[in-house]
């Protein structure tokens, strides 16, 4: 199976203690987010647990921990983009996330790290121009670390539209005119350009609209073939493998603005300081009316079959 943890909120980059505390007690405790007293315990064995799967913008505080993950496939799918702190306020300086994410490629393998760019946004501060003209530097500083860049486009949720209301949808030409200009970048730094959940409208433009979290990209990350249960995706316009996570909502301590994970900076702040390192709930403890599930997990790695 493949297990997720950064579709709500970033553990590498503020759960990393945590999560190691987990591989070694060998299981989760998850809350479903819209039903808190159902709970679903995941056993945290390479024996069913194929990959693991991360997303986040400061993948170096799980450096310590990666002999604990070496037995598990992973894929690692960094976020930097060129905003600064009016819009991302708690990341780490470009830079200095662009040499992390170096160094994971050469822990994990040049097939199991992705570049996200996004989401893409527009404005006087960041025109379409400052996008091509930062993705292209972006692009040759990353070039041979990674195979894939992931980009979307911003999506003004209720959330986003309360906690950043200078953000405007991005215009179709808008949106041509980037996805021709990184596609071409793209293919000059050994890169594949994907659009996240964009639908098809910029394949004509040479984008790959097949989807970001694919099962191919996971059985390129093990060098093997998945046997995985058919899954209908949430969204019509997304052909990601999705599911799995065992994150929380308002538990994102970058407080970037554009966030879909937190409502705002507000609930984010006082659920951190219920995290507890030791538990294993990412934030609080177990309740004596929990109604705890075991998740079915085995392995999908088809024995009879490789990519290699």
């Amino acid at each position: 199976m493949i297990l997720q943890t950064g579709l709500r909120t970033d553990i590498p980059a503020f759960y990393s203690r945590w999560f190691a505390n987990r591989l070694r007690a060998g299981f989760v405790c998850v809350r479903n987010p819209y039903n808190p007293v159902s709970v679903t315990r995941y056993m945290l064995s390479p024996d069913v647990v194929d990959l693991i799967g991360f997303c986040t913008k400061n993948p170096a505080p799980m450096f310590p921990y990666m002999d604990l993950l070496a037995p598990y496939g992973q894929y690692w799918f960094v976020t930097i983009t060129p905003y600064g702190k009016d819009i991302e306020t708690n990341v780490p300086e470009k830079g200095t996330v662009m040499d992390y994410f170096r160094k994971l490629s050469g822990m994990v393998g040049v097939d199991s790290v992705g570049w996200r760019y996004d989401p893409i946004l527009v404005s006087d501060v960041y025109p379409v121009e400052q996008h091509i003209s930062d993705f292209e530097k972006m692009a040759a500083y990353l070039s041979g670390y990674t195979k894939t860049c992931v980009i979307s486009f911003i999506d003004i949720y209720k959330k986003v539209e309360r906690n950043f209301p200078q953000a405007r949808p991005v215009r179709f030409a808008e949106r041509v005119e980037i996805g021709k200009a990184f596609a071409e970048i793209g293919r000059r730094y050994g890169m594949t350009v994907k659009a996240c959940a964009e639908g098809n409208d910029l394949a004509p433009y040479g984008i790959d609209c097949s989807g970001c979290m694919t099962i191919e990209t996971f059985e390129t990350a093990l060098h093997c073939r998945l046997d995985a249960p058919r899954r209908k995706s949430a969204r019509s316009e997304c052909a990601c493998y999705l599911g799995n996570d065992i994150g929380a909502y308002d538990t994102c301590g970058h407080l970037c603005r554009y966030c879909y994970a937190n409502v705002n900076a507000a609930a984010a702040r006082p659920n951190m300081k219920l995290h507890n390192p030791e538990s294993p709930f990412l934030i609080g403890e177990g309740h004596p009316d929990d109604q705890i599930h075991e998740a079915k997990q085995v392995s999908w790695i088809d024995r009879q079959m490789s990519l290699f």
